[in-house]
């Protein structure tokens, strides 16, 4: 008769040498370090970094939850002995699913387990009742890896704002070329051969969202040394000369009676209001109408010598010394109708829409607009403003309440430039 050769279960979970490094190095833990609720906290963010999912950070969470809070002090041990049943009811999982996702954060070394003969969990105590020994689910090497844990968490948050910011970046630059090749004056060869470019380094990147940050730092410079060789390229529009021959620049369809003065285009809203305010009705004037001439003429000079002076505060070079973004994109006005004429082009550089700017013109006219879009786009340079249409209609909002005050924007963004130049200076020499 053969011998029969009985084989017995194994006893307790796999071992392999990585589960019996991760259990020395539980042993080597300093308990009172960390406590339950900075592990819990810990646990909670650790689905973000990859190395357990949703599912794995509830079951350890739920562990974490069931050891006592004095379990981590110097004289506790953060041991479980909750059955698989238990837990899985716990977390509304299945028996089978709790003990395989166990072996999961066991090969992880996110716990440690010790298994009994029969399988079951329970701590081994002395005479004096302390534990010196337990078969269950071991916490503590959860506290011996938790700042190298947590300093993975930070990593990857870091990386993901930076990503996130690239890929802000990046689809700006890309819309801002597009745009600059629709402005620009090219040849249909030329234009084709920049736009295959474009489309080019569009479909190298292919999905932005899931593209790594260096990839799209890297297509950000292409299309941004692309917008600035466009900027060179844009149309001319209408002389000087013609704007000129317009006095109201802005007229309603229909017949329009010419009773406005030339400097009228370039008066904010607030003042025509003014002036159209002193005008008193002429059925209570009565026989009083050489009385209302002269008022009125008085008025109207007052309005123009303040138009004046207002204009006199702020001068081309000024703005220029305040928004040196303007030289780097390219653009070196010489005149206040060369400014008017780049500022579609500088709202599509700084993303404005255009009804943005319509309404900056109605309220401010052409040249004020300008100036405020020259400082919408230098504070957007600066990241000082993170929304270039909300601020210019912001400042559209403040013209038209009276409350805008453009002269001390531009002077001091001139000083805040000239002054950190100088520090540049300094800190070179």
């Amino acid at each position: 008769m053969e011998d029969i050769i009985a084989y017995r279960r194994p006893v307790g979970r796999r071992i392999t040498p990585q589960r019996t490094e991760f259990r020395r190095l539980a042993q080597s833990a300093e308990i009172g370090t960390v406590t339950r609720a900075q592990l819990a906290v810990l646990v909670q963010n650790l689905t973000c970094t990859g190395v357990i999912n949703g599912t794995e950070s509830h079951l350890l969470l739920a562990l974490i939850n069931t050891a006592p809070a004095e379990s981590f002090d110097r004289s506790g041990r953060p041991i479980v002995f909750k059955s698989n049943r238990q837990l899985a009811f716990e977390i509304g999982r299945s028996v089978g699913r709790v003990s395989r996702m166990l072996s999961r954060l066991f090969d992880v070394g996110l716990i440690t387990t010790q298994d009994s003969g029969n399988y079951k969990r329970y701590p081994i105590r002395n005479a004096d009742g302390d534990i010196t020994d337990a078969c269950g689910v071991d916490l503590r090497i959860l506290i011996v890896r938790y700042a190298e844990l947590d300093g993975l968490v930070r990593e990857v948050r870091a990386e993901r704002k930076a990503a996130e910011a690239a890929l802000r970046r990046y689809r700006g630059a890309l819309r801002n070329t597009r745009y600059a090749l629709a402005a620009a004056d090219l040849g249909a060869a030329a234009h084709q051969r920049v736009a295959g470019r474009i489309e080019r380094i569009s479909t190298y990147v292919e999905l932005a969202a899931t593209a790594p940050s260096e990839l799209l730092r890297r297509a950000t410079f292409l299309l941004e040394c692309t917008i600035d060789r466009l900027m060179q390229l844009a149309p001319q529009h209408r002389s000087e000369s013609d704007a000129e021959k317009t006095t109201c620049v802005y007229v309603e369809n229909g017949t329009h009676k010419q009773i406005t003065l030339s400097y009228q285009s370039r008066r904010s809203n607030h003042e025509q209001c003014l002036a159209h305010a002193e005008q008193p009705d002429f059925s209570k004037a009565g026989s009083r109408k050489g009385a209302f001439d002269e008022s009125l003429e008085r008025r109207q000079s007052s309005v123009n010598e303040q138009c004046n002076q207002r204009q006199a505060l702020v001068a081309l070079q000024d703005v220029l010394r305040a928004a040196p973004a303007l030289r780097e994109l390219g653009y070196k006005p010489s005149t206040w109708a060369d400014l008017v004429r780049l500022t579609p082009m500088l709202c599509r550089c700084a993303g404005i829409s255009d009804d943005a700017h319509r309404r900056a013109i109605e309220k401010m006219g052409e040249q004020q607009a300008a100036v405020a879009v020259a400082i919408t786009l230098e504070k957007t340079n600066r990241q000082d403003v993170s929304s270039p249409g909300g601020y210019l209609r912001a400042m559209t909002e403040r013209a038209a309440a009276g409350k805008l005050y453009l002269a001390r924007s531009v002077f001091g963004l001139a000083a805040r430039n000239s002054l950190e130049a100088k520090h540049r200076d300094i800190g070179q020499t």
